[in-house]
C-alpha cells in the first residue's frame, strides 16, 4: 500500500478546495453561486458514501487557517479541488495536494472554464452551473458522476497527481511521529466543527467560535430580511474568524465577504447615511478599487459613489461613479453596468464638470450608443432565457430537497424582470416611447416586489427631466413622443 494511504479506523475524510459564496467568472463574465455547488452537488454525494466532508470555512478554529489547511491537504483521504471561476488559491491548493499525495485528488469544474494549458495532463470532470441555480436533472446527472468518480478513486492504485505520473519514483511525505499527537488533535477539532453542523451552540446557549460558512449564511438571511444591522455584524465577525479587517494580507479571495459587509454597512445606515457609504466604500479598499479588475468590486464602488452623489451632490462622487461603471462595462460588458453609465453620463452633462457645449454633446451621444448596446444585450440574454426555458418545458423537473427547481425559478424571474426593466430605461432614454412601454408592461407582469416598480418609477422621472433639458443636443431631438 502507498506510504500515504490512510491505515487508521477513524471515519474517511474528504476536504474540499474552491472558493465560497458568490464569485465572477472573468472569462465569461458570469456570477457563480459556488455554495449551490458545494451543498447541491459536492457535499451530498460525499456524506452519501460514509466520508466526512469539510471546506476551509466550515472549520471551527483560532489562529491562522493555514495549519488546518496544509494538514489536510497532506492528510484527507480524498481531495476534491473545484477550479471553477478560475480560482487562483484553489489552483495553488491543488498543485499543493498534487505534490504531496500520489493519488485520490478529483478535479472538477462548471464545463465554461477555459481549460488551463499546464492542466491539460490532468482530468477535469464538468457541470454545468446556470450562474445563480443549478438544473435537477444535470444535479442528477453529476451526482451519479461524481459519486462513481469517489468509488473509482478509492479503488484503483494508478496516481492521479502528474508529479507521481512523471517522477514515478518518488516517495510521498509524511509528518514525523512525534507530530502525530498535535496533528490528531487538529483533526478532531475540525471533525468536531463539521459533525456540530448549524448547531453551533454549547456553553449554555452562547455561541461558542462558530464557522466562517455559518456566519456568512446567517448574513445572508439577514440581508434577506432587511436586518441589515445583523447582516453588518455577522459579516464582520466572518471576515475576523477568517483574518482581521485591515491587515496587510487581506486579499481577493476574501471578495465574497467583503462585498457583503460593504452592503450591510451602507444599508444599516449607522451612524447615518453619509457615513455609512463612506464606512463602505473604505472597505473596498481592501480590494484595492483603483486597480482591480474585479467587476464585482466596481460595480459595487460605483453604486456607493452613486448614492454619495445623490446624498451629497458633490461632484466628485458622479465622476468617480462614472469611471467605475465605465471600467465595470469595458470589463464586463453587461446590462448592469451599461444602463448605469448611460444614466450618470446624462447626469454628467447637468452638472459642471464639464462646461463646454461640446463636452456635453458628446455624453449624450455615449450615453445613447451605450443604451442601443444595452438593448442588444437585453435581448440576448432574453433569448437565451427562454431557450433554455423551452428545453426544460421538455422535461419534468421534480423538486427534491431544497426546492433546487423553485430556487432557480426565482433566480430566473428575478432576471427576466430586470431584463425588461434595463431594455424599457434604454428605450427610454432613446426617445422610442412605444418600445419603452412596451418592455415596462412585460416587467409589470412579471412577479416582483410592488416596492421596486414604485422606485422605479421615482428613477424614470429623474431621467425624463434631464432628457428633456438636454435632449435638444441629440440629433435628432430627445422627444416624449405620446403613443
Amino acid at each position: 500500500m502507498p506510504v500515504e494511504e490512510n491505515n487508521s479506523k477513524k471515519p474517511m475524510r474528504c476536504f474540499v478546495i474552491m472558493g465560497f459564496g458568490i464569485k465572477t467568472d472573468f472569462a465569461t463574465g458570469r456570477q457563480l453561486d459556488l455554495n449551490k455547488s458545494y451543498k447541491i452537488l459536492i457535499k451530498p454525494v460525499i456524506e452519501s458514501k460514509g466520508l466526512t466532508c469539510i471546506r476551509a470555512d466550515e472549520i471551527k478554529h483560532s489562529g491562522s487557517i493555514d495549519l488546518y489547511m496544509y494538514t489536510e491537504l497532506l492528510d484527507a483521504d480524498i481531495v476534491i479541488a473545484d477550479l471553477s471561476t478560475a480560482n487562483v488559491n484553489a489552483f495553488y491548493e491543488l498543485g499543493i495536494r498534487h505534490a504531496l499525495r500520489r493519488r485520490t485528488t478529483i478535479v472538477i469544474s462548471e464545463d465554461k472554464l477555459a481549460y488551463p494549458f499546464d492542466l491539460n495532463h490532468v482530468k477535469i470532470t464538468s457541470y454545468t452551473h446556470l450562474g445563480g441555480a443549478i438544473d435537477y436533472e444535470e444535479v442528477e446527472r453529476f451526482r451519479k458522476v461524481l459519486g462513481d468518480t469517489i468509488d473509482a478513486v478509492l479503488q484503483l492504485d494508478d496516481p492521479d497527481s502528474p508529479v507521481y505520473t512523471y517522477l514515478q519514483e518518488l516517495i510521498p511525505p509524511s509528518l514525523r511521529k512525534k507530530a502525530a499527537k498535535a496533528i490528531l488533535q487538529l483533526e478532531n477539532q475540525a471533525k468536531e466543527a463539521i459533525e456540530d453542523g448549524k448547531d453551533l451552540r454549547d456553553n449554555g446557549g452562547e455561541p461558542d467560535n462558530p464557522t466562517i460558512a455559518l456566519l456568512a449564511e446567517e448574513g445572508e438571511e439577514a440581508l434577506r430580511n432587511k436586518n441589515f444591522i445583523s447582516a453588518k455584524a455577522l459579516f464582520n465577525a466572518a471576515i475576523s474568524n477568517k483574518n482581521k479587517v485591515g491587515d496587510k494580507d487581506m486579499n481577493a479571495n476574501d471578495s465574497y465577504l467583503i462585498h457583503r459587509l460593504a452592503i450591510a454597512t451602507y444599508k444599516a445606515e449607522q451612524p447615518d447615511k453619509v457615513s455609512a457609504l463612506k464606512d463602505a466604500l473604505q472597505l473596498l479598499t481592501l480590494l484595492d478599487i483603483d486597480h482591480t479588475n474585479d467587476p464585482e468590486t466596481v460595480a459595487l464602488a460605483g453604486k456607493i459613489e452613486k448614492r454619495l452623489y445623490e446624498t451629497e451632490k458633490l461632484e466628485e462622487h458622479l465622476s468617480n461613479a462614472i469611471l467605475y461603471y465605465e471600467r465595470g462595462y469595458y470589463l464586463l460588458h453587461n446590462r448592469y453596468h451599461g444602463i448605469n453609465l448611460a444614466y450618470l453620463l446624462n447626469k454628467r452633462v447637468n452638472s459642471s464638470i464639464y462646461n463646454t457645449k461640446e463636452d456635453k454633446i458628446a455624453d449624450m451621444v455615449w450615453a445613447s450608443r451605450t443604451r442601443r448596446e444595452v438593448i442588444r444585450m437585453c435581448e440576448r440574454d432574453w433569448h437565451e432565457l427562454t431557450d433554455r426555458k423551452q428545453k426544460e418545458a421538455k422535461q419534468a423537473l421534480i423538486r427534491e430537497n431544497g426546492n433546487i427547481s423553485a430556487d432557480q425559478e426565482a433566480v430566473e424571474t428575478e432576471e427576466k424582470f430586470w431584463i425588461q426593466i434595463n431594455k424599457a430605461e434604454a428605450h427610454f432614454g432613446l426617445g422610442e416611447m412605444e418600445e419603452y412601454k412596451m418592455a415596462l408592461a412585460k416587467a409589470k407582469d412579471i412577479e416582483h416586489p410592488a416596492w421596486r416598480m414604485k422606485a422605479l418609477e421615482e428613477h424614470f422621472n429623474k431621467l425624463r427631466e434631464l432628457m428633456k433639458k438636454y435632449g435638444d443636443l441629440l440629433n435628432p431631438p430627445w422627444i416624449e413622443k405620446e403613443v
